[in-house]
């Protein structure tokens, strides 16, 4: 049995959507990071950098979301592209610009926007035209392609997924009407039965939800350390 260490954050959210895809079992571990439980020793024991989702897998640890997607693929054999080193060059691409662009740009233009403090212009700017420019490339991928590795639903799509349900959030409200292929994407996607289970984890355990200040602290330590 698998564990699942996770909340209802967007990477967790889409190694649940790949979990229910899969028809994997697995027991639900919450980590509630407003309460700082992913810096508890049993918690850094499974994921040094204390971040969610991870897994344990016959004791076998795997962190980071992406990884644990790439992971399961190869475990199952189940949501791969086509088996030439042409498809799994674009899958890997495909699967690393998310983890390395959408994921960390669009985290970051929220926290600028909502958390960070004073004077934040630059900063705002910066994350927000990058998210918009990362998203922007997914757009015009998905105008040529049903899927993001073309006809076949993979895992880069739950990953993309992950992210997309929260375009409004990380790009305004409006944004959305300016995204018409992501949104079909996310549709389409969103309309399966694992992806309905998947959202409704959340109900499953209640989290924090007060971003207090000992939220802040947990979420973001920076806060209460000065290094620069």
């Amino acid at each position: 049995m698998i564990k699942f260490y996770y909340n209802t954050a967007p990477n967790p959210t889409k190694v649940a959507l790949c979990l229910e895809e899969m028809g994997l079992p697995y027991d639900l571990v919450p980590i509630d990071t407003r309460k700082g439980e992913q810096h508890t020793a049993s918690f850094l024991a499974v994921n040094p950098n204390a971040k969610v989702p991870a897994i344990v897998d016959d004791g076998v640890t795997v962190f980071d979301s992406n990884a644990i997607l790439l992971y399961l693929a190869e475990k199952t054999g189940q949501f791969l592209p086509a088996k030439s080193p042409a498809a799994r060059g674009e899958m890997l691409s495909w699967l690393m610009f998310v983890a390395s662009g959408i994921g960390p740009y669009s985290g970051q233009a929220v926290h600028f926007r909502n958390f960070a403090p004073e004077p934040k212009e630059y900063a705002v700017n910066r994350y927000t035209f990058e998210a918009q420019r990362h998203w922007g490339i997914l757009e015009a991928r998905l105008g040529k392609h049903r899927y993001m590795c073309g006809d076949a639903y993979t895992i880069v799509d739950m990953a993309v997924w992950g992210w997309s349900r929260l375009i409004p959030n990380v790009l305004g409200a409006d944004t959305a009407k300016q995204l018409p292929n992501l949104q079909r994407h996310l549709g389409e996607i969103s309309a399966r039965p694992a992806a309905v289970r998947a959202l409704a984890l959340k109900d499953k355990h209640t989290f924090k939800t007060d971003m207090d200040e000992a939220a802040r602290l947990a979420m973001f330590p920076h806060l209460a350390k000065k290094v620069a």
